[in-house]
């Protein structure tokens, strides 16, 4: 007998080949095609519904989160079956008593403050950690450029010398050994951004040795973004690694014309045998620390140095030039978003709480300062705890991007008070509104977007498609019902349209409604096959 026999769907089956009708079992953790309708303990009916995989997130910031919420609804209601962890170059693990406590400071400007202990200190650690939780999800690990470079070298802006290099390749390998899928890095974001492209190159080397693959928050999605890409290209080129851009995109109304060329450089590197992909989320605005809209060298020596120089007003007379006259190369948020185009999405304490939601406009004149003034002054009362949605693209572009064979699906779902809506719908976003209704691509292609083809990218094996005898998660999906819900003004709302949601063959949502227990688990690195 078996556990749970799923009948009459129509299976799309991550593989974008066209749906066809089957009978479909559990028999403990794996799949089983069978004939007619055999015995089993539970019996689901999915007519006129879809049958796919379950979906994998390839962006996310569940870190801290899933610590105190192992079941992750706004997650588990998207259909999100597996998540990968560490992205942006941030990530729990490796950490070390020297940079424990300012690297906390820096992880919670991106993934909040959460009160409890870091148990953990190594890559493996903290993945056996979190799968004595109560797992939803699975859950994939990145190691994190940041972390590699701050236990090898410290959070100064540097570049390392030969022995830190390899003392940074060290960490790499022993992350891989310990079940990473890759690196991921933040060309934006302290200290990753004071990196060059031969600390990368050294780095994407282990990375091709090992089979793994270098995910990127490149250094610039605005103004320099071609030459950004050919950072990226160049890196992977050079070492023979796998290259993934995280959230592509192009920021901003006068580089929007960029475009083109940007199509163009994944085509000739198509052409030239790379392999090369992408996640994207399926909305024109961005989301991340608010801190972004500082200069580079405010950043240097960590957060604590970041809160210093904002008390000095001969510093931020500097950090305003910069804002309003750019440096060469940094994505200028306010300059391609605009103050009344960047809002806040959470804040440290309670009293500040009565910010979020208001753009950086608004903040102003909530305050009484000029606009500028009244978030240097947030960031630095909030410890740097404070988020951003920012409004940076257009339709037309998030849909052919969204169109290009290299694409998959992501959230990049930062927690917060107000977050982006992208933490709650993605997933169901991209089948309800550009498949269902505006017919952007079939269903296959969508679902095949959001597993298959995130399974190939990072390398999973044994899940990603209703095939026999791969892992059992699962999904049957109301196809004329599926959509998001939430919205800038109230993203806290869950999706609908999952009706059933299987993971390692155990129900985490039962009709509609959440069956929280422990389903998921932590998926290590096998290398590819």
């Amino acid at each position: 007998m078996y556990d749970i026999l799923i009948k009459n769907g129509l299976v799309v089956d991550g593989t974008g080949n066209a749906p066809y009708t089957a009978n479909i079992a559990v028999e403990g953790e794996v799949i089983r095609f069978v004939e007619g309708e055999p015995e089993a303990k539970r019996v689901i009916d999915a007519a006129g519904k879809y049958v796919t995989p379950g979906f994998i997130d390839t962006h996310s910031h569940s870190s801290m989160m899933v610590n105190v919420d192992n079941y992750l609804a706004p997650k588990v209601f998207q259909g999100i079956t597996t998540e990968v962890l560490a992205q942006d170059g941030m990530g729990p693990a490796p950490v070390n008593e020297a940079t424990l406590a300012p690297w906390k400071k820096a992880m919670a400007g991106l993934e909040g403050q959460w009160d409890f202990e870091w148990e953990w200190r190594s890559v493996k650690e903290y993945l056996d950690h979190i799968d004595t939780l109560d797992l939803g999800p699975n859950m994939v690990y990145l190691a994190p450029h940041g972390n590699l470079r701050m236990v090898s070298m410290g959070l100064d802006n540097r570049q390392p010398t030969a022995e830190e290099q390899e003392r940074m390749n060290a960490e790499l390998q022993k992350a891989f050994d310990e079940g990473a899928f890759g690196m991921s890095t933040g060309m934006i974001y302290p200290p990753c951004v004071y990196a060059d492209i031969n600390e990368f190159i050294e780095l994407g080397k282990v990375l091709k040795k090992n089979g793994g693959i270098f995910v990127t928050h490149q250094r610039s999605e605005a103004d320099a973004i071609l030459e950004s890409m050919d950072e990226i290209l160049t890196i992977g080129r050079e070492s023979g690694c796998r290259v993934h851009f995280s959230h592509f995109k192009v920021c901003g109304k006068k580089n929007w014309a960029l475009v083109p060329k940007v199509m163009a450089k994944l085509d000739e590197a198509k052409e030239e045998g790379m392999i090369v992909s992408f996640d994207q989320y399926p909305y024109v605005a961005g989301s991340t620390m608010m801190s972004v809209i500082l200069p580079p060298w405010v950043h240097d020596g960590g957060t604590e140095k970041l809160i210093e120089r904002l008390y000095d007003e001969d510093l931020r007379k500097k950090m305003k030039e910069d804002i309003w006259n750019g440096i060469p190369g940094w994505d200028n948020f306010v300059d391609f978003a605009g103050l009344e185009g960047i809002f806040i999405t959470f804040v440290k304490h309670d009293e500040a709480q009565k910010f979020v939601g208001m753009s950086l406009v608004e903040l102003g004149e909530a305050t009484g300062k000029e606009p500028l003034d009244a978030i240097f002054d947030l960031i630095r009362d909030e410890e740097n705890i404070v988020g951003l949605v920012d409004f940076y693209g257009t339709e037309e572009h998030v849909k052919l991007i969204m169109s290009r064979p290299e694409h998959n699906v992501c959230t990049d779902g930062i927690i917060g008070a107000k977050p982006h809506p992208r933490l709650y719908g993605a997933f169901p976003r991209v089948l309800g509104k550009y498949t269902r209704e505006e017919k952007l691509f079939p269903i296959e292609t969508a679902i095949r977007k959001m597993s298959g083809k995130s399974a190939d990218m990072l390398g999973l094996t044994d899940r990603g498609y209703i095939k026999e005898g791969l892992a059992a998660d699962i999904l049957v999906i109301d196809p004329e019902n599926v959509s998001d819900v939430g919205d800038y003004a109230e993203p806290k709302q869950l999706a609908k349209g999952i009706d059933f949601s299987i993971v390692n063959g155990r129900i985490l949502i039962d009709d509609g409604k959440a069956t929280p227990q422990k389903a998921g688990k932590v998926l290590r690195f096998q290398g590819r096959k």
